[in-house]
């Protein structure tokens, strides 16, 4: 599983960076055939005010991609919530495939 985090209008500590990675290793065990996981990290700016984190989330597995947004006060919580979607998404993929 190939991992790309990057960041959009902010540069990301090592330990968000850590975080994210932690994290993902863990959806491996919902689907076998992940191929590739892109996770991106912006700041939602309205008109020059940080208003809120936003988490994107994109796996590709065979034949298909998912996607999820999520967006709250916290990288870390907006990551989450994402995550928790995209697995979510995942086992419901899985279960018609079957």
């Amino acid at each position: 599983m190939n991992v790309n985090i990057q960041t959009v209008h902010f540069d990301a500590d090592v330990k968000l960076i850590n975080y994210v990675t932690t994290k993902l290793q863990k959806i491996g065990t919902f689907h076998d055939k992940i191929i590739k996981v892109d996770v991106f990290l912006k700041l939602d700016n309205v008109v020059h005010t940080i208003k809120d984190k936003i988490a994107e989330i994109r796996v590709h597995v065979p034949k298909q991609n998912l996607f999820v947004k999520a967006s709250s006060k916290s990288f870390e919580e907006s990551f989450d919530n994402a995550l928790d979607s995209l697995v979510n998404q995942i086992k419901r993929k899985k279960e018609k495939t079957i």
